[in-house]
């Protein structure tokens, strides 16, 4: 089992409070991603959890019991960092097997440990290497190899791809999803990038200032967002805003559009602007428009969609797509 409850938890540093009051369900066996900007909390938050930072206030129960002052030895995780931390005089065999030689396992069951969580994670062939011999997407699966064999309640991933290239990061993203589906186990996982958020995760928690700004389901968060902040954060490229007569023209303070939720057209629309810039992505192409009231905005046309510099173009927010907001950002 690994199901993880918050109760009010609070953390602060002096006078500083960084984690105001945070309530929380993580359910056994949800992939739940904590994401935000810079600063947010989510780092914080995961080491509470894991018990590396002490709780100001609160509770935090794992399978329903409270290890708020347990150390971390006994709250039955794992975690995973960002840099691999690997010890490069050893094999991948013996950096697997660390944590388990020092829990003092007999040798043959932290070798069985260790063939398992290899074949899992396809490092068989390259257990007697070391690490300086190896990728980084291997040397990372390592890491992950050595939270396998502890067989925990549940693993914490603590921005594990950052220091990856861009094409293994989506590859470790493939491989972090398949290996949660294999082995079922509760994954909690801090990430700034709402990419790997969107795709990887069963449960979206959007931090602010330590605060949970929206928790559910990656489609319940891109479609249905509470406000702004969350509404501007899930989705690449963000979400467009307008104000002013455009907005006051449906009832909103401030209306919200997607890049792909506009509809083109040369000749009639709402807003009426002219083209900056495009970005031919192949199978998209992003335009980047400046509309008569001065806003910029995004809008995604088809691959192959033709357009001209300073070319004027119409454009209406699709039937049912355009968001609305009162004055303090929130949904209507």
């Amino acid at each position: 089992m690994g199901s993880i409850t918050l109760k009010n938890v609070r953390k602060a540093f002096g006078g500083t409070e960084v984690i105001p009051g945070v309530d929380l369900e993580i359910e056994n066996g949800e992939f739940v991603v904590f994401v935000g900007p810079s600063g947010c909390g989510k780092s914080t938050l995961l080491r509470l959890i894991a018990g590396l930072e002490d709780v100001t206030s609160g509770q935090i129960l794992i399978d329903g019991r409270d290890v708020t002052a347990a150390p971390p030895a006994q709250r039955g995780l794992a975690m995973v960092f960002q840099s691999y931390a690997l010890y490069p005089h050893m094999s991948v065999r013996k950096n697997i097997a660390f944590p388990l030689k020092m829990a003092k396992m007999p040798e043959a069951e932290q070798q069985a440990r260790v063939e398992r969580a290899a074949a899992i994670l396809n490092l068989t062939p390259y257990l007697d290497r070391r690490p300086g011999q190896l990728s980084g997407g291997q040397r990372q699966r390592v890491a992950i190899g050595r939270a396998i064999v502890r067989e925990p309640a549940a693993f914490l991933f603590d921005e594990p791809l950052s220091n990856l290239d861009a094409a293994l990061r989506v590859n470790m993203r493939i491989e972090i999803s398949e290996l949660h589906k294999k082995l079922g186990t509760t994954m909690v996982y801090v990430t700034h990038d709402q990419v790997e958020a969107m795709t990887m995760a069963d449960k979206i928690v959007v931090l602010r200032a330590g605060r949970i700004e929206q928790v559910g389901t990656p489609l319940e968060l891109y479609n249905h967002p509470v406000n702004t902040f969350v509404a501007g954060f899930i989705g690449s490229p963000n979400m467009n805003f307008l104000g002013g007569e455009t907005a006051a023209r449906r009832g909103a303070h401030t209306i919200g559009i997607r890049p792909e939720d506009w509809v083109i057209s040369r000749s009639e629309g709402r807003v009426k602007g002219h083209v900056t810039v495009s970005e031919h992505l192949g199978s998209d192409t992003y335009l980047h428009v400046t509309l008569e009231d001065g806003n910029h905005i995004v809008v995604r046309a088809p691959g192959e969609f033709p357009v001209r510099y300073g070319e004027e173009l119409y454009l209406t927010g699709a039937e049912g797509r355009v968001y609305r907001f009162d004055e303090k950002g929130m949904a209507l």
